[in-house]
């Protein structure tokens, strides 16, 4: 791989909306027909998904092929799965449940190598080009290029919003409406004025620091929510998922069918 400059990072930059989509399949086809299709960046679920092998990999080669920013989001409170997430190739890392400023610093530290972080040396990787060119010029790129997104999904976070936006090396924060309308004791009522009025008060923080937020919109066949996101501010949305859009496409198709459409 190339040392380039991160796609998403530089669509931010730019001033425009960037759009993406998540992965629960782990199939490479579907990675590259994502990047292909244009879009901005995958979300590529290993906190749910239980892939912690070769596949990973896989779908990231896909993404680096085809041009699409693979987020690889992993579970947290494993530093060393930053490091890996990082060390196969992924544009950034996400770790959940993020609490305060000290679980954001945790995660920099875990994806910087020295003087920003405590990541430890490992050129022989997909990103460091298996030692061809994983030296300090790598380790410079890595920490200038690869993104460290918290997400933002309980209520307890709100107090600490500025301060976790706030941490240097923190790029961006990914809100996560399911589980912070769980946290509101709101079960997956994602459109609460209440989870809608925190996502508010998480875009006003990232503006005011330089960061960005990134937000999964609904998508096919529900675009009321995308567009919702967009007027609010969010510079990063979420298309839906690879297996939801599936389905969706399938089951109206089937609808129409029986219709006689």
């Amino acid at each position: 791989m190339e040392f380039k400059k991160n796609g998403l990072r530089e669509k931010i930059k730019r001033g425009e909306t960037a759009l993406g989509t998540a992965m629960y399949s782990f199939s490479p086809a579907i990675m590259e027909v994502a990047g292909y299709t244009g879009l901005d960046f995958c979300r590529i679920d290993n906190e749910h998904a239980w892939r912690q092998d070769e596949s990973a990999e896989n779908v990231i080669r896909a993404a680096l092929l085809s041009g699409i920013c693979p987020l690889l989001r992993v579970d947290r409170d494993n530093p060393y799965l930053v490091r890996k997430a990082l060390e196969a190739g992924a544009g950034g890392v996400i770790v959940p449940h993020v609490h305060d400023r000290k679980d954001a610093e945790a995660i920099v530290e875990a994806a910087k190598f020295p003087p920003f972080g405590k990541r430890g040396y490992g050129g022989l990787c997909l990103s460091g080009q298996w030692g061809v060119n994983g030296g300090t010029e790598w380790m410079e790129w890595s920490n200038a290029e690869t993104l460290v997104i918290p997400m933002i999904e309980d209520i307890s976070a709100m107090v600490h919003i500025d301060a976790i936006l706030a941490t240097e090396g923190v790029d961006a924060v990914f809100f996560g409406p399911a589980d912070f309308s769980v946290s509101l004791g709101l079960p997956l009522q994602t459109g609460n004025e209440k989870v809608i009025g925190n996502l508010r008060k998480t875009i006003e923080a990232a503006d005011k620091y330089g960061k960005f937020v990134i937000y999964p919109g609904a998508g096919f066949p529900q675009w009321e929510t995308v567009h919702k996101a967009k007027e609010l501010g969010v510079k990063a949305i979420e298309l839906g998922h690879d297996v939801t859009i599936l389905r969706a496409v399938w089951a109206k198709t089937i609808q129409a069918m029986k219709q006689g459409v």
